[in-house]
């Protein structure tokens, strides 16, 4: 089934790779699309915001939709070739350490030297320290309450809402961060034992869960445009009995694909049809470059999907406040949250809600996104400028996160130069710490999380000649 956004998107495409429409050219405006195709509103803006996601257009405030200049196209990573069958997790000593090392974003880290801060997190800091002044002594004494600050729990209804989301307060729990969330949200499904499909590769902080609780992990593979397979998902489930599926529908980490829309009504049919339950990491879900992309939970109807977040990724690392939204089920969440962790701070959580209805989280996203959007660029323009004698190099180039898949030529491992890149201060996040099979040694995450300065530049460029020894062999 196609969609009339699907068929705009489609013929627009097209007219900008034939040039047709030439870069730096306005798209017709949205009004004329409506008038001319007899198309609703909401049809046109979804398929010019697809376009944006794409990297095809661009907007400029009060003018429109304008077609971008064309970049090199660079090959993508290759879909891996994974055998589906459930196993147990065992992590490796070398997550522990980049952990330790409090730098799975950084290669390049220099503890105790920081940059100056953005003013946004300056003003969060100072939302933050007005609500610890604010506290009576008395409050000191008591927990907060059991489901976090109503004040924040409005903020973050509010912006689902807007966002598709059918929700009320009392469906949403603070929580420690996105992690304690995901683990909630397995606890109260699974049992020790139970299979949980993840993507493949997909986010170690999963895998690490997993293997705590004594789940089994069945591997779907993702591609780097468009993350998990619900093809191939849906051949596991006529074969294993999964009780639920850890998934990230927008930019999946670590190769930042974007499941669409039809995948997306896909999977919750599968839900329905197999009786699982998603589990949705929406963390990345405000670092789209284009517009924001509604999270699976917005096409719900059938309160199949717990959905997770937290601002630490789009906001600061230091913040350890997110939450889990569920419509049902909410006294066993509760429950094993008081049994995890009692109670949050209640000075954060004041200060975060504050930042929030000032309108700076909003302000602070607008300028993040377009600075990580840079960041990005320039990595991928390093890649290839100081990567080539390494062979050929694919790299996935998402429209939003945080972080780059890079897959070398099939002769390396990537996890045989961590010491020695380690002992030069580089810190490397290896491919096969994404899986829990044997996969992917010649692929390794890059994150374009911070600026690419003369000292991160130096360290990838001597990534690249430690890897080249390899070659040399």
């Amino acid at each position: 089934m196609r969609y009339l956004y699907q068929d705009l998107e489609q013929e627009l495409t097209a007219s900008i790779a034939s040039g047709k429409i030439q870069t730096g050219e306005k798209l017709p405006s949205i009004r004329s699309q409506c008038s001319q195709r007899g198309l609703s509103k909401a049809t046109v803006i979804h398929a010019y915001q697809r376009l944006e996601a794409a990297g095809l257009v661009e907007v400029r405030e009060k003018a429109g939709y304008f077609v971008t200049a064309k970049k090199n196209q660079h090959p993508v990573p290759t879909q891996p070739k994974i055998v589906t069958v459930p196993r147990l997790v065992d992590m490796s000593d070398i997550m522990r350490d980049i952990m330790a090392q409090s730098a799975a974003f950084d290669i390049s880290p220099e503890i105790g030297k920081r940059s100056d801060a953005a003013v946004s997190v300056i003003e969060l800091n100072r939302c933050l320290s007005r609500a610890l002044r604010s506290q009576s002594g008395i409050e000191h004494q008591y927990y907060d309450e059991p489901a976090g600050l109503f004040r924040l729990r409005s903020q973050i209804m509010s912006r689902y809402q807007r966002l598709g989301c059918s929700l009320q307060e009392s469906d949403i729990i603070v929580t420690a961060g996105c992690q304690h969330a995901l683990s909630l949200a397995l606890q109260s499904c699974c049992k020790a034992g139970d299979i949980v499909a993840v993507e493949s590769p997909g986010f170690y902080g999963v895998l690490q869960l997993l293997e705590s609780m004594g789940l089994q992990v069945l591997e779907i593979p993702v591609t780097a445009n468009e993350g998990l397979s619900v093809d191939a998902l849906e051949q596991a489930l006529a074969q294993w009995d999964v009780k639920a599926c850890v998934v990230t529908p927008s930019f999946s980490t670590p190769a930042g694909g974007v499941i669409p829309d039809d995948e997306r009504l896909k999977l919750l049919r599968l839900a329905d049809e197999f009786d699982f339950t998603i589990v949705e990491d929406d963390i990345y879900g405000d670092l789209s470059f284009g517009s924001r992309i509604p999270p699976l939970k917005s096409l719900d109807n059938a309160n199949r999907v717990i959905l997770c977040g937290s601002y630490s990724k789009s906001l600061s690392r230091e913040l350890r406040l997110g939450w889990i939204i569920s419509n049902s089920g909410q006294q066993e969440l509760m429950r094993l949250k008081m049994v995890n962790m009692l109670a949050l701070s209640q000075f954060s959580q004041r200060g975060l809600a504050d930042f929030l209805e000032g309108g700076n989280y909003d302000k602070h996203v607008r300028k993040q996104k377009e600075l990580l959007q840079q960041q990005r660029d320039q990595l991928i323009d390093l890649l290839y400028t100081h990567w080539g004698h390494l062979g050929e190099i694919r790299v996935s180039q998402p429209q939003g996160g945080l972080t780059l898949w890079v897959e070398l030529e099939s002769e390396y491992d990537v996890s045989g130069s961590y010491l020695e890149a380690r002992q030069q201060g580089i810190i490397i996040t290896p491919g096969n710490l994404f899986t829990a099979q044997s996969q992917y040694r010649n692929c390794l995450r890059l994150s374009y999380a911070h600026t690419w300065n003369e000292r991160r530049q130096h360290a990838l460029i001597k990534l690249g000649e430690i890897l080249a020894k390899q070659r040399n062999v």
